[in-house]
């Protein structure tokens, strides 16, 4: 996530790190080429564009537009639930470790604890496709590695929800702290189920298919009209058209995923950082891991 605090007007004209400009370069490069070829060729034979309307080009313009916000509206809605399913995460780890203080067992207690710790890494290892069972290891105890199932986070949930229940059957915690206990790791796991749902059903494909065919045929279209009227003007505007019209097709693609690494993606590590510094403090522990800071202005 980009973390441009208090930008000023000339920082926002000016910055590359977080902008989709890169992305979409060699195409406003090549769109900005055609444009001028275009004119060249206006230039050369006056007659050749003179019949061409701009109305067809304004309603296709008005329609890319509309369609184009509903697909940014779609993708930033996934951006801003996956943000929202991460912070369900955070105070449902931070009630359980407040909550489980009843657990007498010191030892028992800071497995369990831990073991959320390991949740949240993996989690986050799955999310983007990295090794769950890797990024866990560190805090489930060695005997218990091979229990957790192919789904890592899942089965540390199971584990310490099996754990939870035979303390509630030995009456080392009270029923009613219990369900408590229960309500936490059901939150977590609503957490992770919206998550994986997020990650693992994209926006349907023919309506990112259509978006990107129109806007590229648009954009091919739009000098012949242009050049006519507005002579070497053309290309600039063309430029800036494309341009808007490129970038927001690109920032879609970028929301619609908001667990990866682009850099306008979630800072999911960070968010596991913070789990993993307030977890372990919880512990007594007072040498803490540091707080992930933005690097070049990108909080991953």
């Amino acid at each position: 996530m980009i973390v441009h605090p208090n930008p000023t007007w000339l920082t926002v004209l000016t910055t590359l790190r977080g902008s989709i400009a890169k992305r979409i370069a060699l195409r406003s490069v090549l769109i900005t080429v055609l444009a001028s070829l275009i004119v060249l060729i206006e230039r050369a034979y006056p007659t050749t564009f003179a019949r061409i309307s701009a109305t067809p080009f304004t309603l296709l313009g008005l329609s890319l537009s509309i369609f184009m916000s509903f697909r940014n509206n779609a993708c930033y809605a996934r951006w801003w639930e996956g943000r929202q399913m991460w912070g369900k995460i955070i105070i449902e780890i931070r009630s359980f470790v407040r909550e489980s203080i009843v657990i007498s067992d010191n030892r028992l207690r800071e497995e369990l604890v831990l073991g959320l710790c390991g949740f949240a890494h993996a989690l986050n290892a799955r999310l983007r496709d990295e090794d769950e069972g890797k990024a866990a290891e560190k805090w489930i105890p060695e005997n218990s590695r091979g229990i957790v199932g192919h789904n890592v986070s899942d089965g540390i949930l199971r584990r310490i929800g099996a754990i939870c229940s035979n303390l509630a059957e030995n009456n080392l915690i009270s029923e009613w702290r219990y369900v408590t206990l229960e309500q936490r790791l059901v939150g977590l796991s609503e957490a992770q189920a919206n998550c994986e749902r997020i990650k693992n059903t994209p926006l349907p494909f023919p309506y990112t298919l259509l978006l990107h065919r129109t806007t590229l045929i648009f954009c091919i279209l739009l000098p012949f009209v242009m050049a006519e009227p507005l002579g070497w003007l053309a290309p600039v505007f063309t430029t800036i058209v494309s341009y808007t019209f490129f970038g927001l097709d690109t920032i879609g693609d970028e929301l619609e995923d908001p667990f990866g690494f682009d850099e306008n993606d979630l800072p999911v590590d960070a968010m596991v950082r913070s789990i993993e510094r307030d977890i372990l403090e919880a512990m007594g522990q007072v040498e803490l891991p540091p707080v992930l800071e933005p690097v070049d202005r990108v909080l991953s």
